[in-house]
């Protein structure tokens, strides 16, 4: 198997939303969103697949290490095999890849957080940097497509924290902020028991609407210039925000399940916004 293959079924089998926006680019880039896709999914998974924090801190070592190899010209893994030869092309540094590995390090060193910057610090982390580099690969001409990007990253990362509470408070996190859970009077052990109420209901209904308004503030930020090469992160951002709406039809039930689109109704919405332009 080819680096290029293997990055290509990392992110097919992945189910992932993005992997329907990148169906629409251009083969090269194409193989380099794949490619970046495939890298942060690595390093995402070590959080998420390894038990003893020991050991998965041991190998985001190793993840560090190998960048660095990377960008001496020495990739090992078949995803950095495939994602650097686009690096150049793209401006893609050696801090971008870093950073989503500090992101999934604080996973390991964090399960609460504080208030909403704090949690703002995280997610710049883990999803800002992403899409930052995301626009670059799809084709971004102007300097103010980076604010938008990063405030893109930021309503994707809040609207996976909303989909996965149930999931994450099976790993014991949660990330919805201490100061937020205090406002509505919901209890942290009320949502690792997963148990729901109309204060974790007012909660939730909080946390879509403040992810919806940071769509709408993403899209004003986006230069008319560059609207046609992010349509990739416009196509995304119609698939997370109809799961926002799914998830406010289904009365934010988010404990006990992890609620999602169809492939189906993913490729459509992708299609819509690349065919008519329909967010």
């Amino acid at each position: 198997m080819t680096p290029e293959d293997y990055v290509q079924q990392k992110a097919a089998t992945s189910g992932s939303s993005f992997y329907y926006a990148f169906l629409f680019l251009p083969k090269p880039r194409r193989a380099a969103i794949t490619a970046f896709y495939a890298y942060c999914r690595e390093v995402d998974d070590v959080v998420d697949e390894v038990s003893d924090p020991g050991v998965a801190h041991t190998k985001l070592a190793w993840w560090h290490s190998e960048v660095s190899k990377a960008f001496a010209g020495q990739p090992s893994h078949p995803a950095l095999q495939a994602l650097m030869p686009h690096c150049p092309l793209y401006g893609i540094g050696q801090h971008h890849l870093q950073a989503v590995i500090d992101g999934c390090r604080m996973d390991l060193e964090q399960t609460r957080y504080l208030d909403y910057p704090a949690l703002q610090r995280y997610c710049q982390l883990v999803a800002g940097v992403v899409g930052e580099v995301s626009a670059l690969i799809f084709g971004q001409t102007q300097s103010a497509t980076t604010a938008y990007a990063h405030k893109l990253g930021l309503a994707f990362q809040l609207t996976n924290i909303i989909r996965d509470v149930g999931e994450d408070a099976l790993r014991g996190r949660i990330y919805l902020p201490i100061s937020e859970l205090q406002q509505y009077d919901v209890k942290a052990h009320e949502i690792l028991k997963r148990t729901y109420s109309d204060r974790f209901s007012a909660l939730m209904k909080f946390q879509c609407r403040r992810a919806q308004g940071l769509y709408d503030e993403a899209l004003a930020l986006l230069p008319a210039a560059d609207r046609r090469s992010q349509k990739p992160g416009l196509m995304m951002a119609s698939i997370y925000r109809t799961l926002l709406r799914e998830i406010e039809r289904d009365h934010y039930q988010v404990l006990h399940q992890r609620i999602a689109l169809t492939p189906l109704r993913k490729l459509w919405l992708a299609w819509k916004v690349q065919a008519l332009g329909m967010l």
